[in-house]
């Protein structure tokens, strides 16, 4: 399967032959865990558990099948405006690569175009497909904003992560504190101005 394909802008699914071998693994580790904490695998309820979280692990990680070009589609370069273009507090779910727990909240995404744009949905899919991959918060936000520099060489980006992590709240510090991350490039790092407006615009 390319990497560089996608249809109906959604993110590819991982090829069927992946998931076979995925439940096949999962069968076995999942069995050695339930005799491990003393549950039965082969109870009616368990049965069919390893298949359910591989597919499930497939649907969530299947991030890796389209490049940040791909997924930004059609870049336009006539009538181009040169004022902010903001997604705003976009939703998104993502998996923690330390604990395989996810962490979930909000992205908000801009840039000041130079000399192309894209569409809204571009931003939405770039960000879909970067949070559907073992993540750290930190890293899911550099990875945006590097992503637009790179493929639309705007005059600047800047990337806003709220989130809350299940790795923190269901165990260690169980405590229910959202972690706020950003990214900024060319114009958002270098005019507190532009970073000052871009703050009041996605204020609720």
């Amino acid at each position: 399967m390319s990497a560089q394909h996608h249809s109906n802008n959604h993110i590819d699914s991982i090829h069927a032959d992946s998931v076979s071998t995925l439940i096949e693994s999962s069968t076995e580790f999942f069995n050695i865990l339930c005799q491990n904490i003393g549950e039965n695998p082969t109870r009616e309820g368990l049965l069919r558990t390893p298949e359910r979280m591989a597919q499930s692990l497939c649907d969530m990680l299947n991030g890796y099948t389209i490049s940040p070009k791909a997924a930004l589609g059609s870049i336009f370069k006539d009538n181009v405006c040169d004022e902010m273009i903001i997604l705003k507090k976009l939703p998104f779910y993502s998996i923690c690569e330390h604990h395989l727990l996810p962490f979930f909240g909000t992205l908000s995404i801009a840039y000041i175009p130079n000399k192309s744009f894209v569409g809204i949905s571009g931003l939405a899919r770039l960000a879909e497909i970067f949070a559907h991959r073992l993540q750290i918060q930190e890293q899911l936000t550099a990875q945006i904003a590097d992503s637009i520099m790179c493929e639309l060489d705007p005059k600047g980006a800047i990337v806003v992560c709220e989130a809350r992590h299940l790795c923190l709240e269901m165990r260690g510090n169980h405590k229910q504190s959202p972690i706020i991350t950003s990214a900024l490039r060319g114009n958002f790092k270098a005019d507190s101005k532009t970073r000052a407006e871009f703050m009041q615009l996605i204020k609720d």
